[in-house]
């Protein structure tokens, strides 16, 4: 119990620490450049620059009907961490606006926020937590529409920003290279979260694999395979389950493992490449 704690902790630090960067970022490359790199962090800066709200404080406003539908629909311990990111990454992007920019050259800007930014949400993500918006928004869809692309809705929806801060804010090169960011961002968040090895496989051999199984299929929203397996030692069948994973499920999959069986057999190996639903498609082409 203890040990679990003090792993918690750290996750709870590594995500206020990746809130503090994701704030510079936002708050001190892209916001005073007017740049709106999609997401509802994006809508947030075109309003301000519309209206003068503070960019945090509209970020909280816009996620509340969006959490309390995903806490309605999934329940409120799922998103403790998702809840604890959102403010405490508003309140440090409403510390650091009063600050100047740190660049006023549109590029720079663009480039180094992205990074900062896509950095910075990939450590977040690896901690088993999320800065809410757009993230939620698209598992909730994903409930209704199984078959959807998760990485084709995040492109249309910060497409989407992009091409309204160009309209309402009136400034075609801003939105251009928000872009940029964009495109920068989705390249970084790979990285941190990826690197060259995006997957895992896990095999479970438990008592109690269908409770697994369902927290498996229910949180992290992945697809379970039962195997036959009978041991050696036991002369007894036993099921064995395979699952493969994004790598940064890994940490709340192995967390869910303990809490349902400490005593469960797990074994976790990389996969060089995986294909199908929620993984590369069939008919993709290494480049």
């Amino acid at each position: 119990m203890k040990k679990v704690l003090v792993n918690r902790l750290k996750e709870y630090l590594l995500i206020a620490i990746s809130c503090f960067i994701y704030a510079i970022g936002v708050s001190l490359f892209l916001d005073p450049n007017k740049l709106a790199p999609g997401g509802v962090t994006g809508i947030a800066i075109i309003i301000y620059h519309l209206t003068g709200f503070a960019t945090g404080s509209m970020i909280i406003i816009i996620n509340i009907p969006i959490m309390l539908f995903a806490i309605y629909k999934f329940g409120i311990k799922l998103f403790f961490s998702t809840i604890f990111a959102l403010v405490v990454s508003s309140l440090f992007i409403n510390l650091l606006a009063p600050f100047e920019a740190l660049t006023i050259d549109p590029l720079l800007a663009s480039v180094t926020g992205a990074v900062l930014v896509g950095f910075s949400i990939g450590l977040i993500f690896r901690a088993g937590a999320t800065t809410g918006g757009a993230d939620i928004l698209v598992k909730l869809l994903r409930l209704k529409f199984r078959h959807i692309k998760t990485g084709i809705v995040f492109l249309l929806f910060d497409g989407l920003v992009v091409a309204a801060s160009a309209i309402f804010l009136n400034n075609i090169d801003a939105a251009l290279y928000a872009g940029i960011a964009v495109l920068i961002q989705a390249v970084v968040l790979d990285l941190v979260l990826y690197g060259t090895d995006g997957a895992r496989v896990l095999y479970i051999i438990s008592d109690y694999e269908e409770k697994i199984a369902a927290r498996f299929m229910q949180e992290l929203d992945v697809g379970v395979t039962y195997l036959q397996g009978y041991g050696a030692y036991t002369k007894k069948e036993k099921r064995v389950m395979l699952c493969a994973m994004r790598k940064q499920q890994l940490p709340r999959a192995r967390e869910i493992v303990l809490q349902v069986d400490e005593e469960a057999f797990m074994i976790i190996s990389s996969a060089n490449q995986v294909f199908g639903e929620g993984f590369r498609r069939h008919d993709s082409v290494d480049l």
